[in-house]
């Protein structure tokens, strides 16, 4: 590839209402966060609220320099309610809001006519409005481009038809070992994690699955190649958007042609660096 990649993320984009203040959520915002970061040209395709909140998320992109197509529909801005108990985060993914909205204008489907990679996951499409837009811009994609299907399952905001086809529209999936449990149940998948990712890959004719397993490691896997990689000690300030910058470094690599151990362990070390700062989108 000898221009920048151009790299866009679909779907939710939010403010988490913590104990301790808010905070910009969402995967595809952090996602095309931290793909700017590594050199890509990015854009951020969600809906916003004709609200304070949604004004406050326009301010948050333009500072941190993200190009974003936002449709204002006549709902409030997503927020999600986050209390802890006995420590534990508790969410709660509040419905009926912008992001379950989203119709993108002409321009960001102009846009993604020669981007070369777009990531989306399950959880903006629990409404049919947005899952429709979704799959309408995986379709303005050329034909050799990334679909990034990054499964982020969500409380019950998913099923397995909802599945199958973002499956069946990707060429690339990220999950992590909770996902892949609850995916191998539905699909009647056999074997160890692993084994049941590689099933997913035959299943799918997919390029890759890449499969992070918390503090034990991620693997990637490709139809021909596998690679290990266990978590650095870090001394980590928290985890949040750590998974959406792996995926951020995986694609950016991918689009730039290196070798799977070389993306490996890229993705392994800038998730890890962004573990030891507060928040998903640290500025080092």
């Amino acid at each position: 590839m000898n221009h920048m990649p151009k790299i866009a993320g679909i779907g939710e984009v939010l403010w988490d209402l913590l104990p301790g203040g808010k905070m910009l959520g969402g995967a595809p915002a952090n996602f095309c966060y931290h793909a700017g970061r590594l050199g890509a040209e990015t854009a951020l395709i969600s809906a916003i609220g004709h609200d304070e909140y949604g004004q406050e998320i326009v301010e948050l992109l333009n500072s941190k320099g993200l190009r974003y197509f936002l449709n204002h529909p006549n709902y409030p801005t997503g927020t999600v309610s986050v209390r802890l108990k006995e420590g534990i985060p508790e969410y709660t993914i509040h419905r009926d809001v912008a992001w379950d909205h989203i119709k993108p204008a002409t321009e960001a489907f102009d846009w993604l006519t020669d981007a070369d990679a777009l990531c989306f996951g399950s959880l903006a499409q629990r409404s049919a409005v947005s899952a429709l837009a979704i799959h309408q811009a995986l379709e303005m994609l050329p034909a050799d481009a990334l679909k990034v299907f990054d499964v982020n399952l969500r409380q019950n905001f998913f099923d397995k038809q909802l599945l199958h086809q973002s499956f069946s529209k990707a060429n690339v999936v990220k999950l992590n070992d909770e996902e892949i449990e609850v995916i191998g149940q539905l699909f009647d998948l056999k074997g160890t994690h692993k084994e049941k990712c590689i099933q997913l890959i035959n299943h799918y004719q997919l390029r890759m699955v890449a499969l992070t397993l918390g503090s034990k490691g991620s693997w990637l896997l490709t139809p021909d190649k596998q690679s290990f990689m266990p978590v650095p000690k870090v001394k980590v300030a928290d985890t949040v958007g750590a998974g959406d910058s792996f995926t951020a470094v995986l694609v950016t690599g991918l689009l730039m042609k290196k070798d799977l151990q070389q993306i490996h362990s890229e993705a392994t070390e800038y998730a890890a660096k962004v573990c030891t700062h507060k928040g998903a989108m640290p500025e080092f």
